[in-house]
This record gives structure tokens, sequence and C-alpha cells, in this order.
């Protein structure tokens, strides 16, 4: 009875990465919806941030219950007096996104240590596409200074790769899969799959995920009834038709139609099975961020970072 009670009356506020068009945090989107959030006698209210910083700053202020956010930004920012978050259901393993090379460099860059004293085209520093070449070149071994990055924006990055102009470039969905299947680049590195982000990573990693402040994670029903409810908006997204999964969706979520089918068709193969993240991917992604760039130091993370799950492994 105490359990439905909180079931019946749990309220969530929760701030969500952006940009708002990112399939990482499609499912708190379609959840909301489609009413999957109140099939679970949940009440949510969505905050849209510009960003992962902005989400993680929203949940370290305390001004939101939860954050969808990635694990990089909520080490960072959304600690409370150097306590970490807590990872209560994982969302992706790596940011949905894909190294390509131009048709013309392809038999000259074969693998990211050839990226050395090259250019690579971002949409943006802080984006996802920068944090995943970031984790590329650390696990390449490639120190970040001999890689000359440049900021072009998602159409313009696209451009310069076409032109020539640079040899590589790090981008989403639907650019990536659109410019491989006219022929006109080729994948170097894939992260647009959990398999493939371990492939590329060395093993299971985390990205995006919901987060709670330390020592105001919600009761393990209402974490019940979240899970539920992302699932089934994953279950929508997986196994519906775009216009019927648009439903319903802000037009800043939805975009354009056909980048939005697009990135749907792309999503399907994304998301982590049930949200569970294992204490062996989250310490290895921990390592990572780690050595892309050191943490504040007044993170304090555990020895045993699977500390930081929801329902931490038993000793």
């Amino acid at each position: 009875m105490i359990a439905w009670l909180v079931l019946l009356q749990a309220s969530l506020s929760i701030a969500v990465s952006g940009p708002a068009t990112s399939a990482e945090f499609l499912p708190l989107h379609v959840a909301e919806a489609h009413g999957d959030f109140a099939a679970q006698r949940l009440t949510v209210t969505l905050r849209q941030t510009r960003s992962d910083a902005a989400a993680a700053e929203a949940l370290g202020a305390g001004s939101v219950t939860l954050a969808a956010t990635s694990l990089d930004a909520a080490l960072r920012l959304a600690h409370a007096d150097g306590r970490p978050p807590i990872l209560v259901w994982g969302l992706t393993a790596a940011p949905p996104v894909a190294l390509l090379v131009s048709r013309a460099r392809a038999d000259t860059i074969r693998s990211v240590a050839d990226l050395v004293g090259q250019t690579v085209a971002l949409p943006a520093p802080g984006t996802a596409e920068d944090q995943a070449l970031g984790l590329l070149l650390v696990r390449a071994g490639v120190p970040l200074h001999r890689v000359k990055l440049e900021s072009r924006g998602e159409r313009g990055a696209v451009r310069a790769l076409l032109a020539g102009e640079v040899p590589a470039a790090m981008l989403a969905e639907p650019y990536a899969s659109r410019l491989v299947g006219e022929g006109q680049a080729q994948v170097l590195v894939d992260l647009r799959t959990a398999a493939a982000a371990a492939a590329a990573l060395g093993g299971p990693t985390v990205n995006a995920a919901v987060f709670a402040r330390a020592g105001g994670v919600p009761e393990p029903a209402t974490l019940h009834a979240l899970g539920a409810a992302l699932q089934a908006a994953i279950g929508r997204m997986t196994g519906g038709d775009p216009a019927a999964v648009a439903a319903g969706l802000p037009a800043a979520v939805i975009g354009s139609p056909a980048d939005f089918a697009a990135r749907l068709a792309q999503a399907r193969d994304l998301f982590l099975p049930g949200g569970r993240v294992s204490g062996e991917a989250l310490g290895a992604s921990v390592e990572l961020i780690r050595r892309r760039a050191p943490l504040p130091v007044v993170v304090k993370v555990p020895r045993r970072p699977e500390r930081l799950l929801a329902e931490p492994p038993a000793d």
C-alpha cells in the first residue's frame, strides 16, 4: 500500500539536454507525448535545456529532481558539495555519431591514429560530436593537441567534408547515414549503436543517462515507474511508424519530418537494453572521461564507480 501511494503521488521535474532534436533523449519526449509517464501514475515536467551542461547544472543546483544528460557533464557539473550524482537509468553507450572521412582520403586515413596532424570538422565545441572525438583520440593514444579541430556548425561540417576542405568530420544523424549512403564519405569509426561503441572504445560504456542528485534519489517504486515509462517509449520508437511516433511531439523535437524519420530509423539499436548499466561499463566510462580531461578536484568519485548506480552490485 505504501509503495502504491508513493507511485500515485510521484511528481518529477527532469532537465533534458539539448539540442531538442537529439535522439539520445527522445524517449523522454515520447513518454510525455504518448502518456507513458501518466500510465505509470507519474506527473513529469520536462525542462528542455540547450545543452548537456545546462541540464547537469540544473541538477547540481537542485532546481530539478532528475537530469537527462551525459555522464561527462553530470560528473563535472551536477555534483552536490563534491558528491557525484547517481545514475538511475542508462540511455546510450556513446554519443550516436560517426567519424567520417572523405572519399578522397579514405586510402590514407584508415584509423584514428592517422588523424595526427589532420583537421577534423565538428558542429561546435562541447557538443556530443566534440566529446566523442575526444574519447576516440584518448582510446587511440593520440594527444588531443595533435589534431586540429574546426567548429563549422552541423551543415558547415558537412559542406567542408564534401568540398575537401577537411579530410574528416564527426557527424550525427541524418548526415552520417546520408553521406555514406550517397558514397560521399566512409565511416572510420562508428558509435551509433552499443555494439559499435563497445568495439571502438574497448568494451561496454555509458554516455547519456538519467541522473539524480546525491542525497535526492527518488523512491525505488518511483524509479521503477520511470523505467517502465521510458521502456514503453523506446518500444514505440523502435517499432512504430515515424509519423505515429511524432504525433504530439513539440515541433522543436521533430525538426524536419524527413530528418526525424532518419534519426528514428538509426535509433532502433541505440538504447541500452532495459536502461541497465554495469559497474564495468560505468568504471570504463569514468576512466575515459578522466583521460580526456581531468575532473574538477572537488568531485569525489568513489573508488568503486558502481557506487554511483542507483542499485549498486552487492559486495
